[in-house]
């Protein structure tokens, strides 16, 4: 009977010990969880006020991808701020031609009744920093959860070019003046486990305030839909 009680006391001892570090130990990491990811995001980009004679052609593509940084402002850490750094190039086909004239650069609605295009596009790529508001269902041992991430972005274009293919020959620029250096939007990532929607809506004009396209201001934004991929 003695060995008995024995072994209870040391068995209940053992697992008040055990349950003790477990919660512990699931205290710790509930205290150290965060959503820190890398990300990536293929987009369909869209020109917005576009002057009238201005059309997109073919499919136009952006590939982003970077880092965040989480930081949870709640106990739950559901909801955290997050800030990230990446990189980002988008490409936009359109029926508008920027040449190179007297060292100026002019942009020109292109006429393809009498001229025949195979490419025209313009491509730029940016240097990022993301800020998100971050509330998604998740916790230190689940993958897969529901999230809605509102933000805004700030873009820093680095470089650009646009390509003409014609039957009047073959125009390729770089680093033209004429594309603004900053470029920010609002920026909405919302989905669950791997797969989300991502969509970006641009604040400020691509060309800068002395761009203009038959005498008036060429005051073009972006908006991007597409889908996030975001990686632990």
């Amino acid at each position: 009977m003695k060995n008995i009680f024995f072994i209870v006391l040391v068995t209940s001892g053992f697992l008040g010990f055990t349950q003790g570090s477990d919660d512990k130990d699931k205290s710790e990491l509930y205290k150290n969880y965060r959503e820190d990811q890398f990300y990536i995001s293929v987009t369909y980009n869209l020109l917005s006020q576009k002057p009238s004679g201005v059309n997109q052609s073919g499919f136009s593509t952006g590939f982003h991808f970077g880092f965040i940084r989480d930081m949870p402002i709640n106990k739950k850490r559901t909801v955290a701020l997050g800030i990230g750094l990446g990189l980002s190039t988008n490409s936009y086909n359109q029926n508008m031609a920027i040449t190179e004239v007297n060292n100026q650069i002019e942009f020109n609605i292109i006429n393809e009744s009498e001229i025949n295009v195979s490419k025209n596009k313009f491509t730029t790529y940016l240097l990022e920093v993301p800020f998100e508001l971050r509330w998604r269902k998740s916790s230190p041992t689940t993958y897969n959860f529901l999230r809605i991430y509102p933000g805004f972005k700030f873009g820093y274009l680095f470089y650009n070019s646009s390509k003409l293919k014609s039957s009047d020959g073959d125009v390729k620029l770089s680093n033209i003046d004429s594309f603004n250096r900053l470029q920010y939007g609002f920026t909405l990532s919302a989905g669950y486990g791997t797969w989300n929607v991502h969509a970006y809506y641009g604040l400020n004009a691509i060309f800068g305030d002395s761009t203009k396209l038959d005498g008036a201001a060429l005051d073009m934004s972006s908006f991007k839909i597409g889908l996030m991929f975001y990686i632990l």
